[in-house]
């Protein structure tokens, strides 16, 4: 029985990698889709119909032949989520087509990598543009239908790189770890009207993957199939079906055979007192804090750093 029969499915940068993914697993488990997608570089630039009307004609091809998709449909959307107007539109796609939705899947995205000293306002703007102003863009119109018809599923896509970070990726990194964020808040403001919001943070080998500065663009072999992006898809469409009604507001690494349940940032040492703290107690309280951990990037050798011979307990 398939688990998805007839909700109505949204999936945002669904003509490759994960998105593409996502949209054929749905439609396997009886969704309708709107696979958006502008078909863009991995930089943002161009346009191309192409990727979007691919993942259409093979959901449609699936159901002609009389796989598991039979029986429901898909169509293409070539809007981009950088601005509010084409966050509406794609939702207006599913309401024009199928006449409501269920389930938006905010999985599009780009990369302008550069090391913060050299990347320039126009990075770091369009990268914000494409990925979190393009959750809010869809999101805002989804979660007033969603609200009106007391149900929903958003799953949004967050980042090892935004949770942890990574080298050269401010824009990326900040836009990700923002959407974390987006997610908690969007799961309390929807939670009480039946409407979930959850985030995933993957890891697959993408076209985005291969152009990060320092990633081999040609793995081995094996390496390809662990990182396969279409391990991604059966915990978003988990997220999404009737059965996962109370969770909300999560946060999940999913990567190969791994789906790991992220905690949300919470105090993990305190240091106490009464009153306003002196420099001098904290140069002694905040490395008993810090024991244990390290700094993800110190130093060479060297440099002089002012203060590295102060012994520090790490």
């Amino acid at each position: 029985m398939n688990t998805l029969t007839d909700k109505v499915a949204v999936i945002t940068g669904a003509g490759r990698g994960i998105g593409r993914g996502i949209a054929m697993l749905m439609a396997e488990e009886g969704a309708k889709v709107v696979v958006n997608d502008p078909g863009v570089n991995p930089d943002g630039s161009g346009h191309d119909d192409g990727p979007a009307d691919q993942v259409v004609a093979e959901i449609r091809a699936a159901s002609a032949g009389g796989g598991t998709a039979k029986g429901h449909e898909a169509v293409a959307n070539y809007d981009s989520v950088a601005t509010m107007d084409g966050g509406e539109n794609i939702i207006k796609t599913a309401i024009d087509k199928f006449g409501r939705i269920d389930i938006l899947v905010n999985n599009a995205g780009i990369l302008r990598d550069r090391m913060v000293f050299n990347m320039s306002e126009q990075e770091w703007d369009e990268v914000m543009a494409v990925h979190l102003k393009g959750h809010f863009a869809t999101i805002k119109p989804a979660s007033v239908l969603m609200r009106q018809q007391r149900y929903g599923r958003m799953i949004n896509f967050s980042s090892e790189s935004g949770l942890w970070g990574n080298a050269g990726q401010a824009n990326y990194g900040a836009a990700k770890s923002a959407i974390a964020g987006l997610t908690r808040v969007v799961a309390r403001d929807l939670g009480r009207y039946g409407v979930t919001c959850n985030a995933i943070a993957p890891r697959a080998w993408t076209r985005l993957v291969a152009t990060i500065p320092g990633r081999d663009g040609n793995p081995d072999t094996d390496r390809i199939q662990q990182l396969d992006p279409d391990m991604i898809a059966p915990m978003v469409c988990y997220l999404a079906t009737d059965e996962a009604w109370n969770v909300n507001g999560q946060t999940f690494h999913v990567y190969a055979g791994t789906v790991a349940l992220l905690q949300h940032p919470t105090h993990w040492r305190t240091a106490f007192k009464p009153g306003m703290w002196t420099l001098d107690e904290l140069s002694k309280a905040v490395p008993d804090l810090l024991e244990g951990t390290r700094n993800p990037a110190p130093p060479p050798d060297e440099l002089e750093v002012p203060g590295r011979n102060i012994e520090v307990p790490l």
